[in-house]
């Protein structure tokens, strides 16, 4: 047995062992397996943070299950303690490590630029654009004082825009922040997390680039933006974010997100119908991780319990999709989630009325100037003719890609 175990990797252990564990158990064998780990190594624990601590904990990381379970953000939280404690800065991390989080324009095309396929960075990019899908022609006719429109209007829904990698490592950085907000080390009005007294009541918000207040506070300040109040500014992954979304066609030039909310949902968490506050201007653009869930749409939405909602129509918002609300689907239908079945994360980013920005706001010079990709109007996959192009799938296909 001894030999037997010897032959294995500490992955394949863990795996062997935390087989048919629930997902309450399985992060506490882990982390028990890690502390017998360190403290065999070189008899030394504070030695052996340095190295084998780092290592370890960046696999919790690295392999940490990203399906919804309510276990993953406490489980996280607790292998990243030794990593997320520098209280100088928001988002830089012990180790410098922030470059682990960087999201590149064409994450997820194998080979870099080089003479072995021929891409440049530019070409990877159309590819990866050209694998997004776009459906706007969502309708759902109401009768609105006296008129019959169509009052999902102005809704698009953009799938693929971030892949399953970037997508772990956006989710990754999102449970640091939520870590950093549990320590006190995000600005007061940064992080929420409401006490849970009710079903679809208490999920975790996260507020950059401007204080929006939801209800009437104790200060007496109504809902929209509170201008004199400071929250941290927006993440460098987050512009990251931002950018590839102006480049892609998604969000225009002309309405680029300076503020953001982070929603992180436990199972039963919710949003009730609204209409989002009109300090934001219109369209803002929401991303979708961990689950797939249904956004509630229409102009007079029926609350049938805590958390439960009903509407004429919905629309499923895969993970990794960019969901815009403008126009009609705006401003005139009501939209909500009723209690998710499982853990979901999402990030709605919207550009702050002129007249609202806070006191203190300057504009990033990161987000100004970002221009969008131009194709042809033929073709959305742009003009590399004639070569045969590696999609994700390994598979080979002809692209065309346009010269920029």
């Amino acid at each position: 047995m001894e030999e037997m175990l010897r032959s294995l990797n500490k992955d394949e252990i863990l795996e062997a062992l935390s087989h048919g564990f629930c997902h309450h158990c399985q992060p506490l064998l882990h982390e028990r397996i890690r502390t017998i780990l360190l403290k065999n190594s070189s008899g030394k624990v504070n030695e052996a943070s340095s190295s084998s601590d780092e290592n370890l904990e960046r696999s919790v990381l690295v392999n940490m299950p990203l399906n919804g379970s309510a276990s993953n953000s406490d489980s996280l939280s607790r292998g990243l303690g030794k990593q997320c404690d520098s209280p100088d800065s928001t988002f830089s991390l012990k180790g410098n490590r922030q470059s682990h989080f960087d999201l590149s324009l064409n994450d997820g095309i194998s080979g870099g630029s080089s003479p072995e396929n021929g891409l440049t960075e530019e070409e990877k990019e159309c590819i990866r654009y050209s694998q997004v899908h776009i459906k706007k022609d969502f309708t759902l006719v109401e009768n609105v004082n006296g008129r019959d429109i169509n009052v999902l209007q102005g809704l698009e829904l953009h799938t693929g825009v971030f892949n399953p990698t970037e997508q772990k490592k956006i989710v990754e950085f999102i449970y640091r922040l939520q870590w950093r907000g549990k320590q006190g080390k995000l600005k007061e009005r940064t992080y929420s997390e409401p006490k849970k007294w009710m079903r679809g009541k208490g999920r975790v918000t996260i507020q950059f680039g401007c204080c929006y207040n939801y209800a009437k506070d104790k200060k007496g300040n109504p809902p929209g933006i509170i201008r004199d109040e400071e929250v941290d500014p927006l993440p460098p992954l987050f512009k990251q974010m931002i950018k590839r979304m102006v480049r892609w066609n998604i969000v225009p030039s002309t309405c680029i997100p300076d503020s953001c909310i982070v929603n992180i949902y436990d199972q039963g968490d919710c949003i009730p119908p609204h209409i989002d506050h009109h300090d934001f201007v219109r369209p803002f653009y929401t991303v979708s991780f961990l689950n797939e869930c249904k956004i509630v749409l229409g102009t007079n939405l029926q609350i049938l319990g805590p958390g439960e909602f009903s509407g004429p129509t919905s629309i499923s918002l895969p993970v990794g999709s960019v969901f815009i609300l403008n126009g009609n689907g705006a401003d005139v239908a009501k939209h909500c989630i009723p209690s998710v079945s499982s853990r979901r994360i999402s990030i709605t980013f919207r550009k702050m009325d002129d007249s609202k920005l806070p006191f203190k706001f300057s504009p990033d010079p990161e987000l100004v100037g970002i221009k969008p990709l131009i194709f042809s109007p033929l073709n959305k996959n742009g003009n590399l003719q004639n070569q045969h192009v590696p999609p994700l799938n390994g598979n080979f296909k002809k692209l065309k890609l346009n010269k920029f």
